[in-house]
């Protein structure tokens, strides 16, 4: 399989010719490939991210309150909707991986696809400013900002609420099992509500396996 050069698929990607294409290599390198990796500028792009999302929803949902756009913003930030957005835009191909990283799976990783995802957008407030990491980031989360006529509700919310509504105990969460390389760890964790119902789901991080657990055990009171 051909791979389209770093070059093309940036100016192709963003839309744009990046003034420095260094700052994007490095959006695109595991710890596992180099030690200069991505971190730093995913740490600047969530924040980014997170302003743009906030403006956006702001701007879009004008009778919402705070609240309601929290959830709404809770939800289009997560991980696996940055590497869900990462793999539409075809990140995989460009990524740097150590041989090990490589072979345990890192490049399908949502927590990899989803930091790389971050650090992109930050390479890109740096190279642009933030009028072209706006417009970026509309343009390629599209639609899903108003995929919801209702600002969702987090399963974990959700879940404590029924609970409460039942006259039942508040979930606990509880860590069952920590595996996998750093760069790609699984955890399970399980959900109990008292002694009336559980369910157990495994993620790629504590936050994402709670709440998939949350969500299994929503529909395990409720059906």
């Amino acid at each position: 399989m051909t791979v389209e050069p770093l070059d093309d698929w940036l100016a192709r990607t963003l839309g744009r010719v990046p003034a420095d294409p260094a700052p994007f290599a490095r959006a695109l390198t595991h710890g596992s490939h180099a030690a200069e990796d991505y971190q730093r500028l995913e740490f600047l792009g969530d924040r980014v991210l997170g302003l743009v999302m906030a403006e956006w929803l702001w701007e879009s949902f004008p009778r919402e309150a705070e609240g309601q756009l929290s959830k709404r913003l809770n939800a289009l930030v997560t991980g696996s909707v940055c590497a869900e957005v990462a793999r539409e835009l075809g990140v995989r191909p460009h990524l740097k991986l150590g041989k090990q990283a490589l072979g345990d799976g890192a490049g399908d990783s949502d927590n990899v696809l989803g930091d790389v995802m971050e650090a992109l957008i930050g390479a890109l407030y740096r190279d642009a400013g933030l009028d072209a990491a706006r417009t970026f980031v509309r343009r390629v989360w599209g639609e899903r900002v108003q995929r919801h006529a209702k600002a969702p509700q987090h399963p974990k919310s959700a879940l404590q609420e029924w609970a409460a509504a039942a006259g039942r105990r508040a979930p606990e969460y509880r860590l069952l099992d920590r595996s996998g390389p750093g760069h790609a760890p699984r955890f399970t964790v399980s959900v109990a509500i008292g002694s009336f119902a559980s369910a157990e789901a495994t993620a790629g991080n504590k936050q994402e396996a709670e709440t998939a657990a949350a969500r299994a055990l929503l529909e395990k009171v409720k059906s």
